[in-house]
């Protein structure tokens, strides 16, 4: 049995399959350093502009294509809002109703059919939304992305505690300073905290010299609002021995190497670029 393949179809396939992997990559926030206000506007204007290219074409398959591309489009518009504007059981289910209306809309009004635009038509409504997709990303350039500035404190003094087990070198736990970000722009953007990493330098009596840092911001906390500054405690966990009787305090220092030199406990502190995995 010799199976049938149309190798246009095909080609037309992979080229879909093909769309969406990029789309999806698009969506990802790491390529082009959009905010999501303008990402998700320039997936519904592709949307938009693939229907009316589906519209307009009546050479082959072509139609077909361009209609599975705006469909493509449009889901992953769809779920890039659901994920980064969380809009709730009720919003997520209000935009899942009007889009299965909005399609089956599209569907019946293509089977009664519609007038297809000429080509001059067609070509103008492109240009059309080829012109506010370059103002939208021209706006949000111009606009500025999100500012980060990290202030530590000069030292932190720590308390003794009381040890659940003698001989162990327990952690307490210290706020060490802030980070601020801020987002000039009238879009929502995302939230990428630098990263931050510490060790103590200088006398200690702790084997081990890495200092675990981190912020209080929330797990799920991934954007940030238009025209808003947020701060975030610094945090910092840092050994004490058992046996001492006295709070002890440390230094803090910026962007100094571990292997410095201080003669006093000193915990220095490393900023890198952003937590973010790629």
């Amino acid at each position: 049995m010799r199976l049938a393949i149309d190798s246009g179809k095909l080609l037309y396939t992979l080229g879909i399959l093909f769309a969406a992997a990029a789309l999806l990559y698009f969506v990802r926030d790491v390529v082009f350093d959009l905010s999501i206000t303008v990402k998700a506007a320039l997936l519904l204007l592709g949307f938009v502009a693939l229907f009316v290219a589906g519209v307009a074409l009546e050479r082959d398959v072509l139609d077909v294509v361009a209609f599975a591309l705006s469909g493509v489009t449009y889901v992953v518009f769809a779920g890039y809002v659901v994920v980064r504007y969380s809009p709730g059981e009720t919003g997520t289910f209000l935009l899942l109703a009007a889009s299965a209306g909005l399609f089956v809309g599209l569907g019946y009004a293509l089977r009664a059919g519609i007038p297809t635009p000429s080509r001059r038509t067609a070509t103008v409504a492109l240009g059309g939304l080829l012109v506010v997709s370059g103002v939208l990303v021209g706006a949000d350039a111009l606009s500025g992305g999100v500012t980060y500035d990290v202030q530590t404190n000069e030292s932190v003094t720590v308390s003794v505690p009381e040890p659940e087990t003698p001989d162990r070198y327990p952690y307490i736990e210290a706020e060490i300073g802030a980070v601020t970000a801020s987002n000039p722009s009238p879009f929502l953007r995302a939230l990428d905290l630098p990263s931050l990493s510490g060790c103590l330098v200088g006398p200690t009596d702790h084997p081990q010299d890495s200092v675990y840092v981190d912020t209080d911001i929330q797990w799920d906390e991934d954007t940030i609002g238009a025209s808003t500054t947020k701060s975030y405690a610094v945090t910092a966990e840092l050994p004490i021995d058992p046996n001492r009787t006295e709070p002890k305090t440390y230094a803090i220092e910026r962007d100094i190497d571990c292997s410095a030199e201080r003669p006093e406990p000193t915990i220095a502190i490393q900023v890198g670029e952003s937590d973010r995995l790629d």
